[in-house]
């Protein structure tokens, strides 16, 4: 439900974007030292044949994730949500002209470089966030983005002030109903210019953007005081309209502090919502050596970002993260509404027994991380995995060696597992273990 304005400049945009990135051509940010593997050692994905190397991590059950775009199918919870914050932006923020003020990207490629999720967002190049543990690499120069927050750099570059980005994003994680390696991001930003921001201020014709002076816990060295209170309050505004259209009047709100390596000051915004504190999105004023180095350094602005999926759960009672992806018409069909803000309430389908199994083994005694065991396990489950909750430690006194014990929770959306079908599964799970991580079974 896109007002007709806002799709001219969504796809002028994206053409605008391409052009101004190289992607559309296939020219993208070169990670240094990225060399050839042994010919046929590839992946295909999207339509493009990148090699394999050492950085390479890609599971099939994430590669089959990829190109389902759950955001943008028609009355998907999560394309209805996106859909509530498009409609909103729309409608209460516009140009004098009558045009929307927010651009929209919700179909750019989740294929990035390292450098735009990382460097282009001024990560330290040894922050953790960057280990090949915690993200998925198709190799050392490529990988599939890890926040929406990769498409910043590139769009600010293109000469835009004020756009929304949602997309899928992808992390090595835990596995449980909270968590998926799949998950929907939606983001924005939004850059002012001197006399946008200090229109209709008292003497604000006196007023500046920048100084030189000290970083403190309020403020950036090359930013007044001035400017950043009133893109804080500009933020801190914006958002309470957006929560408020979301979830209803009368909402408690609080602000954390917090930190992001491209934003400062940072927040994570919280409301009361049922009577519990729930964080719902991180935001910012943006670092002004981010936008500087993207050829805005008139400009000084904000971002935030937040979880579809995070969103989705709360709004309309969601359970468990796999349902997302289910084909169930059971599921699909309750989030088919004639009008984006009508209210749902999720119906939960029928709760299958579970069928529980361990599964303990020693650790190798080196390279081995927890989400290698985690991803591994969702690649030969499946979304049969429920949850897999670590339940002991042991270092044997004698040779120093660590063993973990794993229970693996079981459990089919739409019908009941047996043990023995489970049991394959689980064998399979074991077999893997050895075989890809090195582990030594005590099975």
């Amino acid at each position: 439900m896109l007002c007709s304005a806002l799709r001219r400049v969504a796809r002028a945009g994206v053409t605008l974007v391409r052009k101004a990135s190289g992607l559309g051509r296939g020219h993208e940010h070169q990670a240094p030292g990225a060399g050839p593997t042994a010919p046929g050692d590839t992946v295909e994905l999207l339509g493009r044949t990148y090699p394999r190397d050492g950085h390479s991590n890609l599971s099939r059950k994430v590669l089959s994730c990829v190109g389902r775009n759950l955001h943008n199918q028609r009355h998907h919870p999560l394309w209805l949500i996106k859909e509530r914050v498009k409609e909103h932006f729309c409608r209460h923020y516009g140009r004098r002209s009558g045009a929307p003020l927010f651009s929209v990207y919700d179909d750019l490629s989740p294929v990035v470089t390292p450098w735009q999720n990382f460097d282009s967002l001024l990560v330290p190049a040894g922050h953790p966030s960057r280990k090949k543990g915690d993200n998925y690499y198709l190799n050392e120069s490529h990988m599939l983005r890890a926040h929406t927050s990769a498409h910043q750099w590139d769009l600010m570059r293109a000469g835009l002030d004020a756009f929304l980005v949602a997309g899928d994003v992808y992390r090595r994680d835990q596995i449980d109903a909270q968590h998926y390696p799949v998950f929907h991001q939606l983001e924005a930003v939004r850059l002012f210019s001197r006399h946008q921001l200090f229109a209709g201020v008292k003497d604000g014709e006196n007023l500046q953007l920048f100084e030189q002076s000290s970083r403190s816990a309020h403020k950036q060295e090359t930013h007044t005081m001035e400017a950043m209170k009133l893109v804080e309050f500009d933020l801190k505004q914006t958002l309470t309209r957006l929560v408020t259209h979301l979830f209803g009047d009368g909402l408690d709100i609080r602000w954390v502090d917090c930190y992001f390596p491209f934003t400062h000051p940072s927040f994570e915004m919280e409301i009361n919502f049922h009577g519990e504190w729930l964080e719902v999105l991180g935001c910012g004023v943006m670092e002004q050596q981010l936008v500087n180095s993207a050829g805005a350094e008139d400009r000084i602005g904000w971002a935030f970002g937040l979880g579809l999926e995070r969103l989705a759960m709360v709004l309309y009672d969601i359970p468990d993260i796999r349902l997302f992806w289910s084909q169930d018409e059971r599921f699909l069909k309750q989030f088919r509404v004639s009008d984006i803000n009508q209210q749902v309430k999720f119906q939960p389908l029928s709760k299958y027994p579970a069928v529980i199994n361990d599964i303990s083994f020693w650790l190798p005694r080196e390279n081995y991380t927890e989400n290698d065991f985690y991803d591994l396990v969702r690649t030969v489950g499946g979304d049969l995995v429920e949850k897999v909750d670590l339940i002991d430690k042991f270092e044997h006194p004698k040779t120093h060696r660590t063993s973990h014990c794993y229970r693996i929770t079981y459990r089919h959306m739409e019908r009941t597992l047996s043990q023995k079908e489970v049991g394959h599964i689980h064998q399979a799970v074991q077999e893997a273990a050895v075989r890809l991580l090195g582990v030594e079974g005590r099975f």
